[in-house]
């Protein structure tokens, strides 16, 4: 049996190369490479504006910032979530509303209503494993409540698509992730994306110390020394290597997107008739973007083997795994200091204990995807 990592970075001669050009550039911050990466993408998820990140953490710090969100505010945020989402809410003083999710681990919308108050200002949908959120139901939300900014999630969802557009241009501030597993990497990074110049503009200076104007433009051979802050920020910008690992990536992400969904309907196919063993339903597949690949272990039906066995079992065989996640609420740190208990959500909080997200990634050969269908077989039949 061929060992299998849970997710190995596919980079080519070609981002070596365009890195390597960009190194001998003498640009080593923000520069030509981070513009063109910019536009590139937004052209890519239809959106007007493109703001490239150090990371999606920065991207959702930002987009809140940017949308004005602050203390005595409200944001509806799904507890099955990475811990990014609610603590870039607290990192603006607001106070993160947990909501629970539905059996397809998508935020539970009918829930997230009944929590709405005269103090909540955003929704920030997670686009969980690349499949889109109902942002038919978020967008319904916000006009019946229309102080609502939609902030999305999208650290799993390049390319996603909803029948409403590219996931990047329905909501007011989009944040995309670029870590290394993502189905696009910059080896660390982000994006946010937006159709409202004013979200793009408080963004972008408030990535660099809250700066007048770009900071690498000040280093341009005719540029005047000169600049000013004009409000208190970070240092949240990308390198310019960083844009240009991105290009290239990029250029091949359609392409990685075709290779992860003809991994994910290979697992589905096997994994359709097991007992025990249930795929999570991968909705349209020709507009998810695949990132993660998500069993569900029924104990009932294994004489009591669990989640944790299955994991157990496929490290045995050397294959890696992962868990897409710990709800937030079941979180120490939320646990004492808002109260929650794991049965306050149960529908993530029962998911939590029988999801296992299994490798998919471009380049994995059929000997590697034949390993891992094989050990979750050898499993499930005891």
């Amino acid at each position: 049996m061929t060992a299998v990592p849970f997710f190995r970075p596919n980079i080519s001669d070609r981002e070596v190369a365009l890195v390597g050009e960009s190194l001998l550039s003498g640009w080593l911050t923000s520069g030509p490479k981070v513009a063109e990466f910019e536009s590139n993408f937004a052209d890519a998820v239809d959106a007007k504006f493109a703001v490239a990140l150090n990371s999606c953490t920065a991207a959702l710090h930002l987009a809140l910032l940017a949308a004005e969100v602050g203390p005595g505010h409200e944001v509806l945020v799904p507890t099955l979530t990475f811990a990014a989402t609610a603590e870039t809410v607290l990192a603006v003083g607001a106070v993160p509303v947990l909501v629970d999710c539905t059996d397809e681990l998508l935020i539970d919308m009918e829930q997230a209503e009944a929590l709405v108050t005269e103090r909540t200002r955003a929704i920030m949908p997670m686009h969980y494993g690349g499949r889109p959120a109902d942002m038919q139901a978020v967008c319904e939300l916000r006009k019946k409540h229309p102080q609502i900014r939609i902030i999305e999630d999208a650290a799993h969802a390049f390319p996603t698509r909803h029948e409403l557009g590219m996931i990047g241009s329905i909501g007011d501030a989009t944040c995309f992730s670029f870590y290394a597993n993502k189905t696009l990497t910059t080896g660390e990074g982000g994006m946010l994306t937006t159709n409202d110049e004013a979200i793009a503009d408080r963004a972008r200076r408030l990535s660099l110390h809250g700066l007048s104007r770009d900071a690498w433009a000040r280093f341009e051979t005719r540029s005047a020394w000169d600049y000013d802050i004009v409000e208190a920020g970070w240092k949240y910008n990308m390198t310019d290597a960083a844009g240009a690992l991105g290009l290239v990536q990029l250029e091949r992400a359609l392409g990685f997107a075709e290779e992860r969904r003809q991994i994910a309907m290979a697992y589905d196919e096997a994994f359709a008739e097991v007992p025990g063993i249930r795929p999570r339903p991968l909705g349209d597949i020709s507009a998810n973007a695949c990132h993660l690949y998500v069993l569900r272990v029924d104990p009932e039906e294994l004489g009591g083997r669990t989640r944790d066995g299955l994991i157990a079992a496929l490290g045995e065989a050397e294959i890696g795994t992962s868990v897409h996640y710990r709800p937030l609420h079941m979180h120490s740190y939320y646990s004492k200091t808002m109260g929650f208990e794991p049965e306050d959500f149960p529908v993530a909080a029962d998911q939590f204990s029988r999801i296992v997200s299994l490798p998919v990634f471009p380049g994995m050969t059929d000997a590697e995807q034949n390993s891992v269908i094989g050990a979750v077989l050898n499993f499930a039949a005891g």
